[in-house]
């Protein structure tokens, strides 16, 4: 008996178990070159399945030789442009005409080449996915009750990961370290059984990598160039929890119950976000929800009444389209990691359905930043009215987002008065971050408490109590933001340190090294307009070597009119014994700085960190006259 067997079938390892149960036993082998030059181009590109292609062809090359069977090779090679149109059907074509040269029985678990072949009016044998028990794999052998995963790699000592959430440990497995021809036959099984079993599938195959899918289990199986050696790395479902086992289970549901359906769990790595993900697929399914996945790869462990779909062709803006046609109630997006998820993420979410997504990120703010980085952030509280903070498999904390109209924290006044997210702790109920835009960007900002130390003139007036409780520079949000700014817009221009002092909002002084100084400022100015015009903030360019020779010390300084000013580390003091009792207005110039109560003793004392006290250095330093002027 003569016999040609398709590639799919000499993947699958097929032809040797036929062979070796007695069927084929003496009939002749061939092989067309196609074959050959198929598997060699896959395993070329790195391809687990090329390999396991190979490893078969050996196989029947030493049955050969033991005399239980014939084995040719025959046939045509393709040409590079026929391995290119491989997916019309040339390859396929190829191998069917060996088979009509010598009258053999053709062999394939390709639904269309058999069809093809009989079309042809070959004798075709299609063998069919088998279903029923399979014999336990090899990988078993290092798995107990308590394993989490396990990693095998060439040279190497076998470990494991086992223990819960909270209680990871890493254990040895045995004292030999793997070898590659265990882990070359360890993938080939496992690539068959993927093939075979209906709950097995190849996720994802790239060159030097190749992820499976075998019920609970998710192997990746990496090889060279991809990785330096191969290693086979399994990790199955750590717990399987139902959204009752959480301690915020009652607001949970509430919400996704209700009208609040844009859901985002996030967490570190492991820490339990697509475990809780697949508590509440479960819940919502069995509270009469139409509830679908998203996945890349499936990793989902759900009843089968949910159906799990993967990225089609390759995009998940694919697989949404389809979504939007059958129309969900709920849809669970695991994971969101490219530019594309998150913007998928939002349209969904914006055409009504119900979502919750999986977010890697370290904190909050984090995964807030990231979409707020590809969607419009005044939308964001439409896309996510709740945030889930996983940790060890515990539920941290779980925050409210809403959009409101007001200043930012730390932005007083009304000129400030912009559309602001707050991201509120549910349990309560105070805004630990705010999201609003800032001179074209974006802001997401953790709130830090800050306590604002008391005025340091003694018995001021009103005017005075007013102009000393404005915020200091490091206690103004908008003043570090447009410093931060500032910095990294001269930054662009210069090599050495960039020293940014803000003096008001509309206005910074910028020290930077003498010899940047020019490519900064540009020619004509033309450098520095431009960064004006984009910050909206006047820019003053100094040299380094003017700070330091301008630089004050703690000392006396005498002034016009017998006014003498006193600098020490902590303080700034206005002597003006003449005005003692008096309310008097300070000016710069011509220009007014601030109004203050002398006290008894003739002096005005002010925090020498303060604005108004560095205002009125910076103005005695650039040559300007101090004077007061009873009110």
């Amino acid at each position: 008996m003569k016999i040609v067997p398709d590639t799919s079938v000499v993947i699958d390892g097929r032809i040797t178990s036929l062979i070796k149960t007695g069927e084929y036993k003496g009939a002749t082998i061939i092989i067309p070159e196609a074959v050959i030059a198929e598997l060699e181009a896959q395993a070329n590109q790195g391809r687990e399945i090329g390999f396991s292609g190979l490893t078969e062809l050996q196989e029947l090359f030493r049955m050969s030789v033991d005399g239980i069977i014939e084995l040719q090779f025959s046939g045509e090679r393709p040409s590079l442009d026929q391995v290119k149109l491989s997916s019309g059907g040339e390859i396929d074509a190829l191998i069917r005409n060996v088979a009509i040269v010598y009258g053999a029985r053709f062999i394939t678990s390709d639904l269309v080449q058999a069809e093809v072949a009989k079309a042809k009016g070959l004798d075709v044998v299609y063998l069919r996915p088998q279903i029923g028990d399979f014999s336990p794999l090899s990988i078993d052998q290092f798995f107990d009750e308590e394993t989490i995963a396990i990693t095998l790699k060439e040279r190497a000592l076998p470990v494991a990961k086992v223990g819960g959430l909270r209680d990871t440990r890493l254990v040895t497995l045995r004292d030999t370290p793997m070898s590659e021809y265990e882990l070359r036959s360890m993938a080939q099984e496992l690539l068959e059984r993927a093939k075979r079993d209906p709950d097995g599938f190849i996720e994802l195959e790239k060159r030097g990598i190749t992820v499976v899918q075998i019920g609970s289990l998710r192997i990746s199986i990496a090889r060279r160039p991809f990785a330096d050696g191969m290693e086979i790395t399994v990790v199955r479902p750590l717990v399987d929890l139902s959204l009752d086992d959480y301690d915020m289970a009652p607001e949970i549901r509430q919400r996704i119950l209700g009208n609040r359906r844009g859901v985002l769990i996030a967490g570190p790595p492991g820490a339990g976000k697509t475990t809780l993900a697949q508590g509440l697929a479960t819940f919502l399914a069995d509270h009469d929800f139409i509830v679908k996945t998203m996945e890349a790869p499936r990793d989902l462990q759900v009843p089968d009444h949910i159906t799990q779909y993967m990225a089609l062709e390759g995009s998940m803006a694919n697989t949404a389209e389809a979504l939007l046609l059958v129309r969900p109630d709920y849809v669970i997006f695991d994971e969101i990691r490219k530019n594309e998820d998150f913007n998928v993420y939002a349209d969904m979410r914006l055409a009504g359905m119900g979502m919750v997504g999986v977010v890697h990120a370290m904190e909050v703010h984090d995964c807030l930043q990231r979409f707020c980085d590809r969607v419009d952030y005044s939308i964001l509280p439409q896309i996510i009215n709740t945030v889930i903070f996983v940790v060890q498999g515990a539920i941290t904390k779980m925050y409210d987002l809403e959009l409101t109209i007001k200043a930012p924290e730390g932005m007083p006044g009304e000129t400030h008065v912009r559309p602001v997210i707050v991201v509120r702790d549910h349990a309560r109920q105070e805004t630990e971050i705010e999201i609003f835009r800032y001179e074209g960007e974006t802001l997401v900002m953790p709130l830090t408490r800050v306590a604002v130390e008391p005025p340091a003139v003694l018995e001021p007036a009103p005017a005075v109590a007013a102009a000393a409780a404005a915020p200091e520079p490091g206690e103004n949000v908008a003043w570090k933001v447009a410093e931060k700014e500032v910095q990294r817009e001269i930054g662009r221009y210069t090599s050495g340190p960039v020293d940014v002092r803000i003096i008001s909002d509309n206005k910074a002084v910028v020290y930077i090294e003498d010899k940047d100084v020019p490519a900064a400022i540009g020619k004509g100015g033309k450098n520095v307009s431009a960064i004006v015009n984009k910050l909206g903030i006047g820019i003053d360019i100094r040299p380094h070597s003017e700070l330091e020779a301008k630089k004050p010390v703690e000392e006396e300084m005498q002034l016009a009119g017998g006014i003498r000013i006193r600098i020490d580390k902590k303080q700034l003091t206005i002597i003006s014994p003449e005005n003692k009792g008096k309310i008097v207005d300070v000016f710069a110039g011509k220009e007014y700085l601030f109004t203050a109560t002398v006290n008894e003793e003739g002096d005005i004392l002010l925090a020498k960190n303060s604005t108004i006290a560095q205002e009125m250095i910076k103005r005695y330093n650039e040559g300007e006259t101090i004077r007061l002027r009873p009110v």
